[in-house]
C-alpha cells in the first residue's frame, strides 16, 4: 500500500489573476512551466557554471544524520569549497546537501539572472535561496519557519517532491517544538505497518524538471529527493493569512528558542522525548478517528 498522493497539475502559462484565483486563494501547489524560461539563468545555470562563478567560496553541508541536542539551529554538518563539492556531486550518490544558500549575499553576480515573477504576492528580495544535492540525497519532511508562500525553480537533473497541507499535521508524526516529522520515516518508500496513520494522510507529489517552479502554499510539508544530482532556488513570500503569521511568529520568537534551551538542559533525553512524543500523540489520534469511524 503507497502514500495517499495526488499528482500535482503542471500548467504551460498562467496569468497572475488566474494564478491567484485557482491556486493562491484555494492554497493549491501547482507546478509552472515557462515561468522562468526568459530568465538568463534558465539557460545559464548548471553545475559547471556555478562552479565557475563560485568555486573559492566555502559552503556549508548538510547529510541525515538524526536530530542530535548538539546540533544548533540548521548547524551545518560540514564545510567545503562549492568546486569540491560539485565534483563530489559528479562522482555519484552523496548524502551531502547545501541548504539555504543565500546567493544574493555570497555570488551577487548571479542577482543578475533572474526576477521576480509578476503573480500577484509581495516576495522577500532579499532571500533567494539556494539548495543543492546530490543523487539520491533527501530532505527530512518538515514545513519552513515562516511558514511561507514559496516559489522552488529547479535547474539540472530531476527532484522528487511530496507535499502534504498543515491539515494532515495529525497523520504525520509531527516531532513537538520543531518543524519535522519522525526522521525514521522514508516518505519516498514508507512502511505503512509500522507508520499506520500515515494511511490517513492525503498529499501531492511531483518530479521536477530543469527550469520548472513549484508553487508551495502557506506552511506546506515537504519532502524532497534528489534522483539525479542538481539544485534548486527559492523565492518565498510572507504567509498573508493571519492564522500562518501567528504560527510563523510563535516560531521564530519562541520555539527554536524553547527547543535549544530544552536541548541544553536535558540533552539527548529531550530528542528522545520528543520523537517518543510524536508517535504517542499520533496514534492517540489515530485511535479516536478509528473509534469515530467504527461508531459512524
Amino acid at each position: 500500500m503507497a502514500l495517499n498522493l495526488q499528482e500535482i497539475p503542471k500548467v504551460a502559462s498562467i496569468s497572475k489573476e488566474a494564478f491567484i484565483r485557482d491556486y493562491y486563494k484555494p492554497q493549491k501547489p501547482v507546478v509552472l512551466q515557462g515561468l522562468v524560461s526568459d530568465w538568463p539563468a534558465y539557460h545559464k545555470w548548471s553545475l559547471e557554471y556555478i562552479r565557475d562563478i563560485a568555486g573559492s567560496k566555502e559552503v556549508p553541508l548538510y547529510d541525515n544524520r538524526p536530530v542530535s541536542h548538539k546540533d544548533g539551529f540548521n548547524q551545518a554538518h560540514a564545510k567545503m569549497r562549492m568546486d569540491e563539492y560539485i565534483d563530489l556531486l559528479k562522482k555519484g550518490p552523496t548524502q551531502y546537501r547545501i541548504f539555504l544558500w543565500n546567493l544574493l549575499k555570497e555570488v551577487p553576480a548571479l542577482q543578475q539572472d533572474f526576477s521576480y515573477p509578476d503573480l500577484g504576492l509581495p516576495f522577500l528580495k532579499s532571500l533567494p535561496m539556494l539548495f543543492f544535492g546530490g543523487q539520491d540525497a533527501y530532505t527530512f519532511m518538515h514545513y519552513d519557519i515562516d511558514l511561507g508562500n514559496i516559489f522552488h525553480v529547479h535547474f539540472e537533473g530531476e527532484k522528487e517532491c511530496i507535499l502534504f497541507p498543515q491539515t494532515q499535521t495529525p497523520y504525520l508524526y509531527k516531532v513537538p517544538h520543531s518543524l519535522i516529522t519522525h526522521e525514521s520515516i522514508d516518505f519516498s518508500n514508507p512502511d505503512l505497518d509500522h507508520w499506520p496513520a500515515l494511511k490517513h494522510a492525503s498529499g501531492h507529489r511531483t518530479t521536477l524538471q530543469h527550469g520548472e517552479v513549484l508553487y508551495m502554499p502557506e506552511g506546506y510539508w515537504h519532502y524532497m529527493r534528489y534522483l539525479d544530482a542538481g539544485f534548486s532556488m527559492s523565492l518565498r513570500a510572507l504567509p498573508l493569512r493571519p492564522k500562518n503569521l501567528g504560527k510563523a511568529l510563535y516560531n521564530v520568537v519562541w520555539m527554536r528558542y524553547y527547543d535549544a534551551m530544552m536541548r541544553k538542559l536535558k540533552g539527548e533525553e529531550w530528542i528522545r522525548w520528543k520523537n517518543e512524543e510524536a508517535i504517542r500523540r499520533t496514534h492517540e489520534h489515530l485511535q479516536v478517528l478509528e473509534h469515530s469511524e467504527q461508531a459512524g
